[in-house]
């Protein structure tokens, strides 16, 4: 019953693999190709981030080194992927961090990554989900009442989680389609933004770069201070560089869900090829994207006049561009959207693999025969993510979303030289380069940018993890397929034959 215990690569692949000979299985159906990882890794990174964080922080915190603090962010997000390319390559499943954990670090840990995970992409969706309803709003001058945060119930957020939720069922394939049909029209749009707003930025607007250390002059509770400058007892502060380090570990909320790739990998057709190829893709891709939209916008107005709720479509208006806030809206919606249905999916992931290995009931690890995907958890995550979209507004806890991501790159960081010591001969189609020296900057750097979020951020985060201690503990532990001895055998063939 020790809670260190550890799952055997061998069972984890022949999970993937494997199936009851009832209809349903512990399998899920491999349809997906690079391109249709790469249209959910993009579909779900650029989003709320691109559309809203940049004049925030750079209003806030970081001046126009906002496009640094972008820069900062993708760069510990490519680290992280390149050791989510290596595990996910050797070890292709369902459930990625969660169960690359359980393999290295025991299954405690493994618990906590996956308890995290369910966290980061339910609020994720249900928090996107209002912002889609809002942006749906002022798009085509829908009722506040119904469909912004004066509702008492978001019944536009309400409608499109389930919507999406009907979509990610039915099949991955068919998620596919809808995603990279979104993704070619925001990518068009972010391409758009830099090619036009190009022509409206001025050198006077970028000057001072990295605006000089100021002391906040309004008192800031202890909550609302990084955690860093709170343990080292220093003055609260905006801007300079303690400021750029601040913004960039709110914008690494811009990078959130990339890792939804890695949780593809049991549905991809050539994972060892796929899954290192798309990721690396989505982070090149994005990353670029994002630091040359807050270049430009923080180029074309002022950083200390910014708008924090739209702050690009404010930006051509003061460049008297009013016509381009049109299709900064339609992006805003269509990139909103896939999203969501991003975080739905993988969220059904994880908690498939959860209920695979025990830790939750086993029958919601069962794929639907017809549609090939963990149907019954599916439903259930999207029943959750619209009552939370319907009714919680979610803002003060969109920080949680990054502290809980980079706690996940953490660990999976960690895995890496762990399971290099355990496992020398596993097969790894992608190695991570200058191995530990890689994984050690990564985790490091996930680290340092975690302790730069608000006290506050971190108080909510400790009460989720024991609430998640509290359901392991009671009943994940002793149900654990683990504890009965069942998933530990050394090859698929004596797992199909235990089952049998």
């Amino acid at each position: 019953m020790s809670v260190l215990r550890t799952k055997t690569v061998e069972a984890i692949k022949s999970d993937a693999a494997g199936g009851d000979g009832d209809g349903e299985g512990s399998g899920l159906r491999k349809t997906l190709r690079t391109r249709d990882l790469v249209g959910f890794g993009v579909g779900i990174v650029i989003g709320t981030g691109i559309f809203t964080l940049t004049g925030i922080q750079a209003k806030e915190n970081a001046g126009p080194a906002v496009v640094v603090s972008f820069l900062i962010a993708g760069l510990v997000s490519m680290l992280a992927a390149l050791c989510y390319a290596e595990l996910a390559s050797a070890v292709p499943t369902a459930g990625s961090a969660y169960t690359y954990a359980y393999a290295t670090l025991g299954e405690v840990f493994a618990w906590i990554i996956g308890w995290d995970l369910v966290l980061e992409f339910a609020l994720g969706a249900a928090v996107v989900a209002r912002s889609w309803s809002g942006y749906l709003a002022d798009l085509f001058g829908l009722p506040p009442s119904l469909f912004t945060e004066e509702s008492t119930v978001n019944i536009g957020a309400v409608a499109i989680v389930l919507v999406l939720g009907v979509i990610a069922a039915v099949g991955v394939k068919e998620s596919a389609r809808v995603t990279n049909t979104l993704v070619l029209v925001k990518v068009a749009i972010s391409v758009f933004i830099i090619i036009v707003g190009a022509f409206f930025m001025k050198k006077a607007n970028l000057l001072p770069f990295i605006p000089s250390a100021e002391a906040t002059t309004t008192k800031v509770n202890t909550i609302d201070q990084p955690l860093l400058q709170w343990l080292g007892g220093f003055e609260p502060a905006t801007f300079g560089v303690s400021g750029l380090f601040t913004a960039a570990a709110v914008v690494f909320f811009a990078y959130t869900g990339f890792e939804a790739v890695a949780n593809l990998s049991e549905e991809t057709r050539n994972p060892a090829r796929d899954i290192p190829r798309a990721l690396l893709i989505v982070l090149g891709l994005c990353t670029t994207l994002y630091v040359m939209v807050a270049f430009v916008v923080t180029g074309m107005q002022k950083y200390t006049d910014l708008d924090s709720s739209a702050p690009i479509a404010k930006a051509f208006d003061a460049n008297n561009a009013s016509w381009a806030g049109t299709f900064v809206a339609i992006a805003a919606v269509a990139g909103l959207t896939s999203v969501i249905l991003v975080d739905i999916i993988a969220m059904s992931r994880i908690g498939f693999a959860l209920g695979r290995d025990g830790l939750l009931p086993q029958s919601v690890a069962k794929s639907s025969p017809r549609f090939g995907t963990p149907f019954r958890f599916t439903v259930g995550t999207t029943i959750f993510v619209a009552i939370l979209a319907g009714l919680v507004p979610l803002t003060d806890l969109s920080e949680m979303v990054s502290i809980g991501t980079l706690f996940a790159f953490l660990i999976v960081s960690i895995a890496v030289p762990i399971l290099r010591r355990t496992k020398p001969d596993l097969k790894r189609p992608f190695r991570v380069p200058l191995s530990p020296i890689v994984p050690i900057l990564s985790a490091l750097a996930c680290i340092y940018l975690m302790l730069n979020l608000v006290v506050g951020t971190w108080l909510r985060f400790l009460v989720w993890l024991v609430l998640g201690m509290v359901i392991y503990l009671g009943y994940g532990r002793r149900h654990a397929r683990l504890a009965a001895k069942i998933v530990d055998l050394p090859t698929s063939a004596e797992a199909t034959k235990s089952t049998e």
